[in-house]
């Protein structure tokens, strides 16, 4: 293609004008800057969506079996027990999950109180995020059973393990007929020792969570074999078991993994993301401003190859389709030097995180700012600036077109 020969030989030759250099090159380093921040950016939203997701898998199953609509599962424990048949060596744990008040000597704190059985325990891998005691496994003593409780409830009602004090839970009364003349009358509750307190690095677990035995609960709450959720445990094809538990009641279950467990959090990053990554394109859109003033004083540099080429037959067309892709040459050469210094910014902080989170490191999950690169992004942020080159290219021959039909002629007489 011609127009392509003749733009790559403005792009790499010398001009005559210095100021012509000079601009270019801002040209290039504006774009190359604005493409590099929008990779380095995307690879960092992509850092804290990995990193709530390894954090959510520490106590959220691969399938977490739910109500369609209601609150609980009827008769989960059948349920239990086709679903062991379905996917074998699987831990299938129902549990009920209720919002509570709990109460340590004289303070109180609202609460989310998770009964599960002792296969719970095992499977969720608890022990290995407890910070003070020991897990209970859901194993009772006697009249009294164990809780476990988060790090955030530990320090709200200054609990410890032991039985030092009784760690008292209270739920509104279910069932049954209220006596307005007796409010306590309202509430159903039950006295559990803590066994030890836990910390996952999950920020809604660590808040408010009690986890007690699931006869408990389900005693609390007047419940017999419901469940507000089946959790499945598994390194099997999740896929395609997810589909086969659904089927066992069409329509009155949903099987969620653990992305969908925690929508709203990969909603809100996603959101964030994209966003964000808008407004990075509005300034790539404005660094690209700088190819309009570059390819100008460049049809003003080769006014006279201009006229020479007119003079060789060369029309409207292909002269502003040279220049066309000039504009379009300088935005990807930036485009793609920007993702190159992008990505090798993100993988640098990948492999070394040599930018460091402020705060005390003791306190915090992770030291450094997460990042991860996707392909996928990358694929984006070129297209991205493939359009906007163009876009900036074509703005360009539109305002230069009547330098194009001026530019003048040799007589070949």
């Amino acid at each position: 293609m011609l127009e392509l020969r003749i733009a790559l030989r403005y792009l790499f030759s010398k001009k005559t004008h210095n100021a012509v250099n000079v601009i270019s090159m801002i040209s290039v380093a504006g774009v190359a800057v604005a493409t590099a921040a929008i990779v380095v950016v995307l690879s960092v939203f992509n850092g804290f969506e990995r990193l709530a997701l390894d954090q959510m898998s520490v106590i959220n199953p691969p399938l977490s079996v739910v109500p369609s609509a209601g609150k609980t599962i009827a008769d989960a424990d059948s349920l239990v027990s086709v679903i062991k048949r379905l996917a074998p060596g699987a831990a299938v744990i129902p549990t009920v999950t209720e919002q509570a008040l709990a109460v340590v000597g004289d303070r109180q704190e609202p609460v989310e109180i998770k009964g599960v059985d002792h296969g719970w325990y095992a499977a969720a891998g608890l022990g290995s995020h407890t910070i003070d005691g020991q897990a209970s496994h859901g194993e009772s003593e006697g009249p009294w059973a164990y809780a476990d409780m988060s790090v955030g409830v530990a320090v709200a009602l200054h609990a410890h393990p032991g039985a030092y004090e009784f760690l008292n839970i209270y739920v509104p009364r279910r069932l049954g007929r209220i006596n307005p003349a007796n409010p306590y009358a309202a509430f159903r509750g039950d006295s559990l020792v803590v066994a030890s307190v836990f910390r996952t690095g999950h920020a809604g677990h660590d808040e408010n969570l009690v986890v007690m035995p699931l006869d408990r609960v389900r005693r609390l709450l007047d419940y017999e074999s419901e469940a507000t959720s089946i959790e499945v445990w598994t390194d099997s094809d999740l896929d395609k078991l997810a589909v086969a538990i659904e089927a066992l009641s069409p329509g009155n279950i949903r099987v969620l993994d653990r992305m969908k467990q925690e929508g709203h959090t990969f909603a809100m990053i996603s959101i964030e993301k994209w966003i964000t990554f808008l407004m990075l394109s509005f300034i790539l859109l404005i660094a690209s401003f700088n190819i309009i003033s570059t390819l100008s004083l460049l049809v003003i540099e080769k006014e006279g190859n201009l006229a020479v080429m007119r003079a060789m037959g060369a029309t409207e067309r292909m002269v502003s389709g040279i220049f066309s892709i000039e504009g379009w040459l300088v935005s990807l050469s930036g485009g793609l030097a920007g993702v190159l210094i992008g990505s090798a910014l993100t993988l640098a902080q990948q492999w070394g995180g040599f930018v460091k989170l402020g705060g005390d490191a003791s306190t915090l999950v992770i030291d450094s700012y997460p990042v991860e690169l996707r392909p996928a992004d990358i694929l984006i942020v070129i297209g991205l600036v493939t359009v906007v080159g163009l876009a900036a290219s074509t703005l360009t021959t539109a305002i230069n077109r009547r330098k194009f039909k001026r530019a003048p002629t040799f007589s070949m007489e």
